[in-house]
Order: structure tokens, then sequence, then C-alpha cells
């Protein structure tokens, strides 16, 4: 009786892992800001970065869906670093395409900010940054002030840079007598010069209601459209680079091949060419398999694994994913 009780419970981990794999795999670059960045120093009192705010708002939104599998931002700002990425590219198809292929995702998204503040150029905003740090007084006014954020998004395709699906969201928060950074709770989040879009001061203030909003339309719309992605498969093909005695072994393939930690790749050892008796080309290579490596450890340029399987491998053998 006890093992029928088990048995609802194991099939419903197995949906869930069999969900998990299915989901498609996305990154998110920080979205661009460069339209409305006067405004936002005018509102803030220096220059900050609500285009990193909103990728922020924006991934945890797709995350606690769950419709996507979301590349951490760690790993993502890592590639973007090696690569040498600046902000002027955070827009740019074919530079985020590129990233894309690296990490290995089926897409990745971009945006950009289009208006983001105030849509009456006399109401006061406050005295930058502080005001977050105060309850209830940013900019205290006494009328209707209205905020307004619009955020565009657009997935790329990993391989051609084509734009597979776009998104638009506005917001639009109103309240009266209180200034656009005004009516919030502790903002301890922006102290020091910086601004944490996630924090309760923020999200407290009607510039925080309505960019929670338009981040959320945004997301509703990129998760309707998961099911029209196309599933990418990059082909992976190195040689095992040093076989220690215990298993461990060390690949000529990294992230920048596209491999992820916990891929299973094939260990196979050459036997032979085949040649095209006329030109001489190889046209086949004739393999034997010695097992199989599940990768523990990934950088841009190499790998660790765990062997498993009947062979002993050896530097020089094959590892690939077909």
């Amino acid at each position: 009786m006890r093992y029928r009780k088990l048995i609802p419970f194991v099939l419903l981990l197995t949906a869930l892992a069999a969900q998990a794999q299915t989901r498609k795999r996305v990154a998110v670059m920080d979205f661009d800001y460069a339209t409305v960045k006067t405004t936002v120093r005018q509102l803030f009192g220096s220059d900050q970065d609500v285009g990193k705010g909103i990728t922020d708002m924006l991934v945890d939104r797709l995350v606690n869906d769950g419709t996507y599998s979301v590349i951490e931002r760690k790993q993502l700002d890592k590639i973007i670093a090696e690569q040498n990425f600046s902000n002027s590219d955070r827009a740019d198809a074919s530079t985020a395409a590129k990233i894309a292929r690296i990490l290995g995702v089926d897409a990745i998204i971009i945006g950009s900010i289009t208006q983001f503040g105030n849509d009456n150029t006399e109401t006061k905003a406050g005295g930058g940054i502080a005001a977050l740090n105060k309850i209830g007084i940013g900019g205290v006014d006494r009328k209707t002030n209205r905020a307004i954020v619009q955020i565009t998004a657009r997935m790329v395709d990993t391989s051609t840079a084509e734009i597979l699906a776009s998104a638009q969201g506005k917001g639009e928060s109103e309240r009266k007598g209180v200034g656009i950074l005004g009516g919030g709770g502790s903002g301890s989040g922006a102290g020091g010069g910086g601004l944490d879009m996630k924090s309760s001061g923020f999200q407290g203030t009607i510039i925080g209601e309505a960019t929670n909003k338009a981040v959320t339309e945004v997301a509703s719309q990129l998760e309707a459209k998961a099911a029209n992605l196309p599933t990418v498969t990059i082909a992976v093909e190195g040689q095992v680079a040093d076989a220690d005695p215990s298993g461990i072994l060390v690949l000529t393939v990294g992230s920048k091949n596209g491999v992820k930690v916990g891929d299973v790749l094939n260990v196979k050892r050459k036997v032979r060419d085949v040649r095209n008796p006329e030109t001489g080309k190889v046209i086949r290579t004739v393999t034997d398999p010695v097992g199989t490596v599940t990768i523990t450890q990934v950088d841009g340029d190499s790998s660790v694994g765990k062997f498993s399987g009947p062979g002993k491998p050896q530097i020089k053998d094959i590892v690939s994913n077909q």
C-alpha cells in the first residue's frame, strides 16, 4: 500500500522533469535606455542604469512564471565581459545573436526603454535619489502627477539575428499631492547613488508602479509566444585534452562551443577515415564508442566532466553531442 501512495508522487516528478526539458532557454540583455537618459538624469539627479533595473524585473517575472528557462545573469555578464561588448551593443540584434550562440540558448531578448518619467514637464520630480530615502516626500506637489513608462522587447534568433517575436508594454500610475518619486516607503536600496528598482522603496513610488505594469505586460506577451520559438541544437565536437585515471576528463570545448553544465557528451575513438576514391577527400570518419562524459564545470574554452562507460578514455578521443 505504501508503494501505491508513492506512484502519483513519482509520476508528478517525472512530469515536472519533462516540462523542464521542453522549456525554451533564453537570456535577457540589459535594456537600452539611451532615449531616456536625459530624463533619467533629471529625475534622479544622476545617471542611473534603469535598463539594467528593468531587465532584472523582467527576469524575475519570466523565472517565476516558469514558461522559459532563463540563463543566470552572472553567466551572461561573464560572456559579455569576455567578448568586450559595450553598453551601445545592448539593442543590437547581431551582437545579441553572437552572445546567444556562445550561451547555447534558444533565443535572446533585447529591449529598449522609450519613455520613462512624467508626461507633464512642469511637474517637480523631487530631490533626486535622496527622495527615495524618505517616506512619502519625493518632490511634494499639490496636483495630480502621472508617471509613464513604455518599453519594447524583441526576441532574437541565435543563428540569423532575425526578430522572432516582439512585445510592448506601457504602464501608467498617478497620485495626488506627491511627485513621481514620492509616496513610497523606505528607499534604502537606492542609497549611495545606486538605484535598486526591485526594492520596496522604488516599487512604492508612482514611477515604480508604472514600471511594474510595463514589465508585467511585456513578460505576459513574451510568455504567450514561447510555443512559436524554434529549438536550437548546437553541434558540439571536440577532443579529450586530459584523462585522469579517476575518470575526470578535461575537454577542448567550452561555453563558446555551446557546452553547459549537465550536458552529456559521447566519447568516441577514431578508427579510420573513409576517403572518396577519386578526390581523396574524407567523406566519413569511422569511430568506436568509448562511453559518455557528464559535464560538471565549464569555462569559455574548456570543460570538465565525469566519464562513464565500459571503455578507457584517452587523450585525443572525440567528444560530441551527436
